[in-house]
């Protein structure tokens, strides 16, 4: 088995030198760098990485942590972490935790708390401060994509804002009155990326001057000609498809357009127009969040957010907190958000057009 002196020597370099030339921990010309690793390739010396952990202090992998793994969203942040980290020579270990439960507790109190990771990304997961002390403790730099609450390095576009976006495009177009669909548990808890996304949609409402929102199920407002209904459901295509059954189906004046706190959840909104027989946009103008891959196809007018540019990023600032090579300079905090772009197609228009 080829040993690290082996590489040195075909190299013609000292150990110490060829040892950081792999590991990548230290200065080493770019020169020197290439030629150790071809000595390497060539007599197929591959880097023990306990051995490398026991002289660096580090695992060189990143533990993710994320609440679904069957979304769009989660899953174009997940492949752009995913590619960042091997160009940079991590791996990545993955951890799907829900809301709460001893799943969640024993990833953050026994998987994260070993020698597992050397850093974590934690993507649209609300941590308590428990869990972000804890990991700070343990000196395990952390950074948020999304999500509520303070702690470690913060990565957002602002949901608000967005929410606001979306509800003023329906209104310019003369829509007065206008549905949001939020993610499950938005009211209770307005931090969150579908709280603050319904908390925008009720400011742009409330400057509208169209009056107060009718909150709560499905049945809310039912027959009251409200100019602004809101609903709950998950943030899918099923949950909107059947929210929208909900809020298009009730009696009285139906809303005209309908802001869904997620692309998917506004792909099943145009499913259930469309089973109800009303025209999308003719009868329903409908918007979402998200930029999905299929917005094109549904002709969906979203607020575009691209998530795999957003995992690349975190990427790059867990590395520069890391303190590695190019990355070593620390990330200035401006707290600027993340940009966005209203990407108008086919499924809004002026009502009765």
């Amino acid at each position: 088995m080829a040993a690290i002196g082996d590489v040195a020597r075909l190299a013609g370099v000292s150990k110490a030198t060829a040892s950081r030339a792999l590991s990548g921990r230290g200065h080493v010309a770019v020169a020197t760098r290439r030629r150790v690793e071809a000595a390497a390739a060539e007599i197929g010396y591959i880097a023990s990485p306990d051995a490398a952990s026991l002289v660096t202090g580090r695992t060189k992998n990143v533990g993710v942590v994320i609440p679904f793994v069957n979304r769009w969203f989660f899953g174009e942040v997940l492949e752009g972490i995913e590619r960042a980290l091997l160009a940079a020579g991590y791996d990545l270990t993955l951890y799907n935790v829900g809301d709460t439960g001893p799943v969640r507790d024993r990833v953050f109190e026994f998987f994260l708390a070993r020698k597992r990771v050397d850093a974590v990304i934690a993507v649209g997961v609300d941590l308590t401060s428990r869990e972000a002390e804890g990991l700070e403790q343990r000196g395990k730099p952390l950074v948020r994509l999304g999500g509520g609450e303070p702690g470690g390095a913060r990565l957002s576009i602002d949901d608000r804002a967005v929410g606001a976006l979306a509800t003023e495009h329906l209104l310019h177009l003369g829509h007065t009155r206008v549905a949001h669909l939020a993610g499950a548990g938005a009211a209770a808890a307005p931090w969150s990326v579908h709280g603050q996304r319904r908390l925008g949609y009720l400011d742009a409402i409330a400057a509208a001057g169209l009056g107060d929102a009718v909150a709560g199920s499905a049945a809310a407002g039912a027959g009251s000609g409200a100019a602004a209904t809101l609903l709950e459901g998950e943030m899918t295509m099923p949950g909107g498809y059947t929210a929208a059954l909900q809020l298009l189906g009730r009696p009285g004046p139906r809303a005209t357009a309908v802001f869904a706190a997620s692309d998917e959840m506004a792909f099943g909104v145009i499913r259930a127009a469309e089973r109800l027989g009303l025209s999308v946009p003719r009868d329903l103008s409908v918007i979402g969040v998200d930029g999905h891959e299929y917005g094109e196809m549904f002709g969906l007018t979203t607020i575009s957010q691209s998530p795999g540019d957003q995992g690349r990023l975190a990427v790059d600032v867990v590395l520069r907190l890391l303190g590695e090579g190019e990355h070593a300079d620390p990330l200035p905090d401006s707290g600027a958000p993340l940009p966005t772009r209203l990407v108008v197609r086919a499924s809004t228009t002026a009502p009765g057009r």
